[in-house]
């Protein structure tokens, strides 16, 4: 199930590697090539809400192939785009189906004991993390040799491939509600308002993957720019600096099992608050920038993906029946966040270069620190948190 999530979710990620290739081929700016990669996330954002839902009501086997599948056809077709419009609604469509990750994780938390929660998300986001990881290496090295449209075919081809296996391999299970498809999503805004750890977890995610977006979409700008000059095969091997956010996440798990959601929480928001100064050497060129811009990716990386963890584990805590409906909220609020990064972060470093991004990384994990500060605003901490509620009603 980990390497599932990790294989599926790339289909997110790699965009963002080829943006300069992109606005090579379709002679467009490369802010505008950048649009690729935040569609791909709004699309994930949309798929999320109208889709992960059903994760309460369906089967779980037939409707991840399904979806899969789905994936597979639309990255073909991004991939054989003769023009810019092609490729952006080949690319909404590949983030609006593959929100595979977000029906196995509520489905590996149900497989185990409460107290274990916590490891399982966190072995099942270390899988997210390398596909996350391999995701930008992936489309940056393929990209630099076979062009734009290789790194697509050739995931198009291993979705396909993912959508078989999981089709065999995966348990079956029953539906866990029997309610209509409108209820299943008015019960995602209801849990939205009525649950304040959910909105918590929100903000949290919210603000600090927002900066992560807008850093990685500027990212490829810098490297590939006057200051440093290099191909987007370079954007890839430094995504693999984070590799280390892998080994993080199962140890995060453990520790929230431990020592609550709430504590994990913060040392991830200063992690991202510590990486957002160390990001700035990026501004020096040349050998020190490099190390600078490895050692913040690291460090922002490590803030994000452990932070996931908490969160995750802190809501499928909550109420065991409505899982799906719960993650549907989170995540949907969290990439719709990534969208709004990615869209900043392409702009403020078109209008004022990267020092911008490292700021606009900066104020987003301030946000959630004053998030944190103030408890009383964004819902009680893990401490503090109220009696687990009744059942939710399903009308």
């Amino acid at each position: 199930m980990a390497l599932a999530c990790g294989v599926s979710v790339a289909n997110v990620y790699f965009p963002q590697a080829l943006t300069p290739l992109i606005a090579h081929k379709f002679h467009i700016a490369p802010a505008t090539a950048a649009v690729v990669a935040t569609v791909t996330q709004l699309g994930y954002a949309v798929g999320l809400f109208l889709l992960v839902p059903l994760g309460d009501r369906l089967p779980r086997r037939p409707l991840i192939a399904g979806l899969l599948a789905v994936t597979g056809v639309a990255l073909l077709a991004a991939g054989l785009a003769p023009a810019s419009g092609v490729l952006l609604a080949a690319g909404t469509v590949v983030g609006v189906a593959t929100v595979v990750p977000q029906l196995l994780l509520p489905m590996a938390a149900g497989l185990v004991e409460p107290a274990r929660s916590g490891s399982v998300i966190g072995t099942l986001q270390a899988g997210l993390i390398g596909g996350i990881l391999l995701a930008r290496t992936f489309g940056g090295v393929l990209g630099e040799h076979l062009g734009w449209r290789g790194p697509y075919l050739i995931a198009a081809a291993l979705t396909v491939l993912l959508a078989v296996v999981l089709g065999l391999a995966l348990p079956d299970g029953p539906a866990v509600v029997h309610a209509p498809y409108p209820t299943l999503l008015a019960d995602t805004l209801r849990l939205l308002h009525d649950e304040p750890q959910l909105r918590r977890s929100v903000y949290f995610q919210v603000t600090v993957f927002g900066g992560f977006s807008a850093t990685w979409t500027a990212l490829a700008l810098l490297i590939t720019g006057p200051r440093y000059g290099m191909g987007v095969q370079a954007v890839g091997l430094l995504a693999l600096i984070g590799a280390g956010s892998m080994f993080c996440a199962p140890a995060a798990g453990r520790w929230v099992d431990r020592l609550g959601a709430d504590r994990v929480n913060l040392w991830c928001i200063l992690a991202a608050l510590t990486a957002a100064g160390l990001l700035t050497a990026g501004l020096l060129g040349g050998v020190a920038g490099l190390v600078g811009l490895a050692a913040g990716l690291l460090l922002l990386d490590v803030g994000v993906q452990c932070g996931q963890v908490a969160n995750q584990a802190r809501i499928f805590a909550l109420r065991p029946e409505a899982r799906s409906r719960l993650n549907t909220g989170y995540m949907t609020c969290a990439f719709l966040g990534g969208s709004a990064g990615s869209w900043l972060g392409a702009r403020a470093y078109a209008a004022l270069g990267w020092g911008a991004v490292c700021g606009l990384a900066a104020v987003a994990a301030l946000l959630a620190l004053v998030a944190y500060a103030a408890p009383g605003r964004r819902g009680p901490r893990d401490d503090q948190a109220e009696q687990p509620r009744p059942t939710l009603e399903l009308r």
